[in-house]
């Protein structure tokens, strides 16, 4: 043969989309893993058995919502009958071992958690939005690896994808009941790759009835859909970036005393991105001889920065050493007569050690410029829909550190229902930290969020109460650096900021693993 084809690559799965619509699936395990099982069974349409002795509170409220069926004990092999699948999440191999051969023996497919060996498929890490879903799997080789994958894929979708798909789909809908002839399919899959390849995706999510009334007129009418224009009150052209006129960042008065001609300036690098960097900012970085960045600085800021990067040296578990590295080089630079930028994440004077920084300098004849930027501790919050304050709701904002010198927890008040409590450097002691606040009379039901990679490309937000949100997180994984808001804010605008680009709809309940 002339022709040559490719060859396969083996050792993968074979990915498909199941249609799990009413058929019954049967969840052997009350945890947090079943917890999570169940929740792509329900987001799939299908009836829901869960078997277990007991049940972690996440499915108490399902079965107590009629969401799942609970047979309280323990699995027995007639629990298989009429099952269409099986998956165990049980501590005990042995058990889930003999339920998957029995399964196996009825030709049930299974999946048996943490067990690879006995499992006809694996769990992906799944994005989802409306009616799209994009699933990243390593073949169970590195399932945290593929959470990291599905966020970048996901960050990296037009805004508004989802709902582009549920238009097209409407539009598709009319065109097929418009023109029902099978010799006319052709025209519609013709046309409407057309649309599809021609729009940008944020227009097509912009689509409404109106607008796909004209369309469809324009397909019965056999017009090409470029020559179709759509114009919605809601659109408005992209705004150029702010220029404002250049001058010097230099202080008035120089300082005096022994000679030193170096110029030092204190920048706070913001949320993570490098599109909300101030403006003064830019031009700081742009001008530096050398920076002296932290190392939670994000790359995509680094990026932007023309000259040497200079981080402190890593000493683990001594952040004082790192400190007394930064400050030894920036005076060698400033002694040279350089550009010294010192560049902070968020805000240099919130829980950023700006003021001792200026303090040192200043006692060895430095006087800092000062360039704030973006605190993780408001804005973090608000990049993922989540108003500190809203009136009626919260009309104060308190913010506190969970990483104290000397390693104690925080101080917290009492609780205030109208307060929002956002509490930075502290996922690593979620447990400890919900442990605290339910000791200081914060409720059970109290929503609770946690922001993860704030204005990064990979920001997340996983969303629970402070009775759930150990077991969410747990499930979830920890993707640093994060914070904690806990208050009735937390939900005000749920409905809408799941929307957004940086939000993961998949956490609000579940974050699928492999």
């Amino acid at each position: 043969m002339s022709q040559t084809f490719r060859d396969p690559q083996s050792s993968g799965s074979l990915i498909v989309a199941w249609q799990a619509k009413a058929r019954s699936i049967l969840i052997v395990g009350g945890g947090a893993v079943a917890a999570g099982r169940v929740f792509n069974a329900l987001e799939a349409d299908a009836n829901v058995t869960v078997v277990a002795p007991k049940l972690c509170p996440e499915l108490e409220y399902r079965s107590q919502a009629q969401q799942i069926t609970w047979r309280n004990r323990t699995f027995e092999d007639s629990d298989l009958d009429g099952s269409d699948m099986v998956l165990t999440a049980i501590s005990d191999g042995h058990e889930s071992r003999r339920i998957a051969d029995t399964c196996k023996q009825r030709r049930i497919p299974v999946n048996a958690a943490d067990i690879n060996d006995l499992c006809d498929f694996w769990f992906m890490s799944t994005h989802r939005d409306h009616s799209v879903q994009i699933a990243v799997s390593t073949n169970s080789k590195a399932p945290r690896l593929a959470n990291r994958i599905r966020r970048q894929i996901a960050s990296s979708l037009p805004r508004g994808t989802g709902q582009a798909v549920e238009q097209i789909g409407r539009l598709r809908k009319r065109i097929r009941e418009a023109d029902p002839r099978p010799e006319n399919s052709k025209r519609r899959m013709t046309w409407l790759t057309q649309l599809c390849d021609y729009w940008p995706i944020e227009q097509l999510a912009k689509l409404d009835s109106d607008n796909i009334d004209s369309l469809l007129d324009a397909y019965v009418q056999d017009h090409d859909p470029q020559s179709v224009r759509i114009h919605s009150a809601s659109e408005s052209s992209g705004m150029p970036s702010p220029v404002l006129p250049s001058r010097t960042l230099t202080p008035d008065t120089p300082n005096t005393g022994e000679p030193n001609h170096g110029r030092l300036i204190l920048v706070g690098a913001g949320v993570g991105d490098p599109e909300l960097l101030t403006v003064r900012a830019h031009r700081a970085l742009k001008e530096a001889d050398i920076v002296l960045a932290d190392k939670l600085i994000p790359e995509a800021v680094l990026d932007i920065i023309d000259c040497e990067i200079y981080t402190a040296r890593k000493f683990p578990g001594a952040a004082s050493e790192a400190q007394d590295d930064l400050y030894r080089r920036g005076l060698e630079e400033l002694a040279k007569g350089k550009c010294v930028v010192r560049l902070k994440q968020g805000d240099p004077f919130v829980y950023g050690r700006g003021g001792e920084e200026v303090l040192f300098f200043r006692s060895h004849g430095y006087e800092s410029e000062m360039v704030p930027g973006l605190s993780s501790a408001i804005n973090g919050p608000g990049l993922c829909g989540i108003p500190v304050t809203h009136r009626g709701v919260a009309d104060q904002v308190l913010v506190i550190s969970g990483a104290n010198r000397n390693g104690d927890l925080p101080v917290v008040p009492q609780f205030m229902a109208t307060r929002t409590l956002v509490i930075l450097m502290a996922v690593k002691r979620l447990e400890q930290i919900v442990g605290l606040l339910a000791e200081h009379g914060f409720p059970a039901d109290l929503p609770v969020a946690i922001v993860e990679r704030a204005g990064c490309s990979d920001q997340r937000t996983v969303r629970g109460s402070l009775h759930t949100i150990v077991d969410v997180v747990a499930r979830a994984g920890h993707n640093p650096p994060g914070l904690i808001v806990a208050g009735y804010s937390v939900n005000v605008l749920s409905d809408a900021a799941i929307q957004d680009r940086y939000l993961d709809p998949s956490t609000l309940g579940l974050h699928s693993s492999e």
